[in-house]
């Protein structure tokens, strides 16, 4: 089945679909970075810069996907005016780009469309833009169902959740949301499954390539090195003296509020200076980099450590320089949580 990728970033969510045997055609994106990202790591699909404001898109997309039926579209739109910790705008025009996926279905006719945002867009501005979203469903009759799912309840080791609209053509029977995989929190993937087999990186190297210099012991672990012989995109920061001192004094699994009075004082909010619990999966992986720290190394995690917390196998190779990299992890849904959407709506379309 053929799937149009919008927003795609990176494509977390269309690894995720291909991992489940979908056929993703085409991602489409404004970041040059992080369509090199899709296309390194979707040899099949192709990245598409377009401009998904301009009311002719839709002509310029037909054009690539000549013919082919599509029968699934998914995307994120951009979430910034959204995001609790964005701007929450509600003039940001990004904002609107939603409407986008609608002038596609409307030409397509999918029979399934999956729109990834945060929770907080049920809520904000008096849910106007969630309420916007379920009016163009019910226009073109679509069953939907919209349900916040929560990563770590689908192997994927970080505190993330996600608002998941699935929109069925009415001719079809409704697709219903996957079920969690882990019921109990003890048994979530916890950070240090997730990334204590990489590289310690204590002497600050810094190659594009590093070899594995340890075994994995722990199945995700072992999951996310199958195929690969080592990593790329695990290249530490470099910290001044100042932030490693206060870094240091932040005990395994606290922030900012267990540091002694007068330290770390240009950092104080809720994110400020948190360092990882490696028994508990990690803080949600956002587009910054630069306040959470590793649960025993004194400095922020790479981009690798990120890309594993956010269920990336070590073959996925982001491109673009070091803080598009980071950006892209921290924009994508997570590959592992992708494939059990797709996985769901396979079973229940076949």
């Amino acid at each position: 089945m053929n799937v149009i990728d919008f927003f795609c970033g990176c494509g977390g969510l269309s690894y995720g679909f291909v991992q489940a045997g979908f056929n993703v055609i085409i991602g489409i994106d404004n970041d040059k970075a992080a369509l090199q990202t899709f296309e390194t790591n979707h040899p099949n699909s192709l990245g598409l810069m377009l401009d998904l404001s301009k009311e002719n898109f839709i002509d310029e997309l037909d054009q690539y996907v000549n013919g082919r039926s599509i029968d699934i579209i998914i995307g994120g739109p951009p979430c910034q005016g959204f995001s609790l910790t964005g701007t929450r705008n509600s003039l940001d025009k990004r904002n609107q780009l939603f409407r986008s996926m609608f002038v596609a279905i409307d030409k397509y006719s999918p029979k399934v469309v999956v729109i990834e945002n945060v929770p907080g867009l049920k809520t904000l501005y008096g849910g106007y833009y969630y309420n916007e979203i379920t009016k163009e469903f019910d226009k073109r009759k679509y069953h939907w169902e919209a349900k916040v799912l929560f990563a770590p309840e689908f192997g994927v080791p970080q505190i993330r959740k996600r608002l998941i609209f699935i929109a069925t053509r009415e001719d079809l029977n409704v697709i219903k949301h996957p079920l969690p995989i882990i019921t109990d929190s003890n048994n979530f993937v916890t950070t240090e499954e997730a990334i204590s087999d990489l590289p310690s990186l204590l002497n600050n190297e810094s190659e594009e390539f590093i070899e594995y210099d340890k075994e994995a012991i722990f199945d995700y672990a072992k999951k996310m090195r199958k195929n690969s012989l080592g990593i790329y995109n695990h290249i530490p920061t470099i910290h001044s003296d100042l932030v490693v001192s206060v870094i240091s004094q932040v005990p395994e699994g606290g922030n900012y509020k267990d540091l002694p009075q007068g330290v770390g004082n240009s950092r104080k909010f809720n994110e400020a200076w948190t360092r990882y619990d490696r028994h508990k999966p990690s803080k949600t992986i956002d587009t910054g980099h630069r306040n959470h720290f590793h649960y025993c190394y004194n400095r922020i995690p790479t981009v690798r450590e990120n890309a594993r917390l956010q269920s990336f196998p070590d073959t996925f190779i982001f491109k673009g320089t070091k803080t598009q990299q980071y950006r892209q992890v921290g924009n994508a849904v997570p590959p592992l949580l992708g494939f059990y959407i797709a996985k769901a709506i396979k079973e229940q379309l076949t």
